[in-house]
């Protein structure tokens, strides 16, 4: 083997053993190592309680403290205007509303908003802006609203109904976010991790169906996922935004430009290191490849040859992450707390990998952006959580809240963090 080679091949693990504040990652297309380089591991997490006063590692001039504790699964967390914190603890299948004054380390108040959703995940004021109406709430099998009013900490009103029926079975999370032109973006994982089943044509062939339903959609018990969708209040119209994304698990909004930005979680069983995670701005019509090519024109091996057509029309992600780190959330920082520099730039969960020789993620990073392009390049934010065989922490979500701190949703021991400057 070459030495060039083996670089290739060592240096992605190494790096993931250094995961420390401030440390900087890149990794572009043409580094990619080719399929089947090393070996698929199954390597998930040992989660262990979190061990007495252990707290993350962040930056210095931060200081990190728990905000909540005793949580069931707690995954989506996102701040209404008026500086309540709305939570979606999937495991209980219900809403949560903190209430916390600017500066409290803990909520003052705890209030179950709504129940009875099955696993609940996105969630969504509407409309966008300072005095929205509704709060939309995406389950795992449908997406409903609550009537909403400032300041409610339980909803006034059953949900209506906005979409009756999602896809089941496979990926289970749902994203749901407001533009602020009015439309929602929901967002529906793949059912599979490569969709071996999908070959041959669908019905009528691909010409119609992509005409109906988008470049590149999947067919078959993968029709209508893996993909973003765009909606207006009430669901009636309903139109395929983008496709090709494996899981786009975390959606948010782009406050300077309104541009609309995913964090997904990309195939398994190519090797450690392929193909990378990645965060990226969404365009209409955008193809991500999934299931036949990844990041550009990779082609996936177990879809050789199929789908040429696809191959020069498949957008590359502008953020690529380390191979299996699994983004969840994203959230823009819009808040003063921080110092100058953070304004404008993205904060990503990582929940961390079960299936890489040396384990990666159980952090977040920061994704810089200047005058809202990202530069390819993110760094460690909230590191801590693994510590080699043991793992106490998953995160999950991030929200600015409305004294400017980030709070961090974490599910392997149901907590929420709040990390101050």
């Amino acid at each position: 083997m070459r030495l060039s080679t083996l670089l290739m091949l060592v240096w992605p693990i190494a790096a993931a053993a250094q995961d420390a504040p401030g440390t900087t990652h890149r990794i572009t297309p043409e580094s990619l190592p080719p399929p089947y380089a090393t070996h698929s591991a199954s390597n998930g997490p040992s989660v262990v309680e979190r061990p007495a006063g252990a707290l993350p590692a962040v930056p210095p001039g931060f200081s990190v403290q728990l905000f909540a504790g005793g949580l069931s699964m707690p995954r989506v967390i996102r701040v209404a205007p008026n500086g309540d914190v709305f939570l979606a603890e999937s495991g209980a299948d219900r809403i949560r509303v903190f209430r916390a004054p600017d500066g409290a380390a803990r909520p003052a108040q705890s209030q179950v908003f709504a129940a009875g959703i099955s696993m609940p995940f996105g969630i969504a004021f509407y409309p966008a802006g300072p005095d929205p109406q509704f709060v939309y709430v995406a389950g795992t099998d449908r997406l409903v609203r609550f009537p909403y009013r400032s300041g409610d900490l339980q909803a006034s009103g059953p949900p209506q109904t906005i979409i009756a029926h999602l896809p089941q079975g496979g990926h289970w999370t749902r994203d749901i976010v407001a533009a602020p032109d009015g439309a929602l973006f929901l967002s529906v994982g793949s059912a599979s991790n490569v969709a071996p089943a999908l070959k041959g044509e669908p019905p009528g062939g691909i010409a119609l169906w992509q005409s109906e339903h988008g470049l590149g959609a999947a067919w078959g018990s993968e029709a209508g996922r893996a993909a973003v969708f765009r909606l207006d209040a009430l669901g009636r119209r309903v139109e395929t935004y983008a496709t090709g994304l494996r899981n786009c698990s975390g959606e948010a909004i782009e406050p300077a430009t309104g541009a609309l930005w995913c964090a997904t979680n990309e195939r398994d069983g190519l090797g450690d290191d392929l193909p990378p995670d990645y965060l990226t701005r969404v365009r209409q019509g955008a193809f991500f490849g999934w299931p036949w090519y990844y990041i550009g024109a990779h082609q996936d091996p177990r879809h050789d040859g199929q789908r040429p057509d696809l191959r020069d029309a498949v957008s590359v992600p502008d953020v690529l992450i380390q191979a299996h780190s699994a983004p969840l959330g994203v959230t823009f920082y819009t808040g003063a707390m921080f110092p100058a520099e953070y304004r404008g730039d993205a904060f990503v969960a990582l929940h961390g990998s079960w299936n890489r020789a040396l384990r990666t993620g159980y952090k977040v990073i920061r994704v810089r952006l200047r005058d809202g392009r990202p530069t390819g390049e993110y760094e460690d934010f909230l590191t801590g959580f693994n510590q080699g065989d043991r793992v106490w922490g998953r995160p999950v979500d991030v929200a600015v809240a409305h004294d400017g701190a980030l709070l961090v949703t974490e599910d392997a021991n149901g907590t929420i963090w709040r990390i101050s400057h």
